[in-house]
């Protein structure tokens, strides 16, 4: 079975119609997987859509069909191509590029994840060799992703920083903890985005004691009703 859709197929289908957003990925993932596309690319490219579909819902939509549910099937790992290309397209917005990195991070810890909300069982919706594949088609792309650094605002940097600490290297880290030490003194310490930063830090560090202190001590934090989110880091 062709897991791919044929580009002369989806162009010669493709119409300028659906939400903007829509028309827009659409353009970005056409320059950048011009040969040929994963079946996911087709809800870019089909003629027939929602008319519905604002762009909130298209998103909803979209990313549901690379990551469904938040579980991986055997084509997840062919269809973050499309969320690679479009993190690292200038023509994206700042927010949608930060939604495609932080959907790789969910990708690459389906496995992990799961297994913590379940444990000690196994959790029902598993499927070990498409997680692995996924986890490897977002190892694969982290570098070009990482490379951007300097370039991004600081909500994708704090994306980005949670890849770091996924797919740890001898280089990466260091790099990662000199650059959020800058970020630290930008975010005092119980603000969302300064707690975030000092977490992603103690990750870092790979001490498992640390991370397992800090880790409760968010939770706890969850739990009382200040939820930390990194929508107030503004690009």
């Amino acid at each position: 079975m062709d897991t791919h859709a044929a580009p002369e197929q989806t162009q010669h289908h493709a119409i300028a119609c659906g939400p903007p957003i829509r028309q827009l990925f659409r353009d970005v993932i056409a320059d950048r997987l011009p040969d040929r596309m994963p079946l996911q690319a087709a809800m870019l490219f089909h003629s027939e859509i929602d008319p519905d579909w604002d762009d909130r819902a298209f998103l909803a939509e979209f990313y549901n069909e690379i990551l469904h549910q938040d579980t991986c099937q055997p084509y997840t790992a062919d269809g973050l191509a499309l969320l690679a290309a479009l993190a690292v397209d200038d023509r994206i917005p700042a927010r949608h590029r930060f939604q495609a990195v932080d959907l790789l991070f969910r990708a690459a810890t389906v496995a992990e994840r799961n297994l913590a909300e379940t444990w000690p069982a196994t959790p029902q919706h598993a499927d070990p060799d498409s997680e692995a594949r996924a986890r490897n088609a977002v190892q694969l792309r982290t570098p070009d992703l990482l490379a951007r650094w300097s370039a991004e605002c600081p909500a994708v940097r704090l994306a980005l920083a949670g890849l770091a600490v996924v797919f740890p290297t001898d280089r990466t880290l260091p790099a990662l903890a000199a650059r959020l030490h800058t970020s630290m003194n930008q975010h005092p310490q119980g603000t969302d985005i300064g707690d975030y930063v000092r977490f992603v830090l103690v990750l870092a560090a790979q001490d498992d004691s640390r991370t397992l202190a800090v880790t409760e001590k968010l939770t706890d934090a969850c739990r009382q009703g200040r939820e930390p989110s990194t929508s107030s880091a503004r690009c």
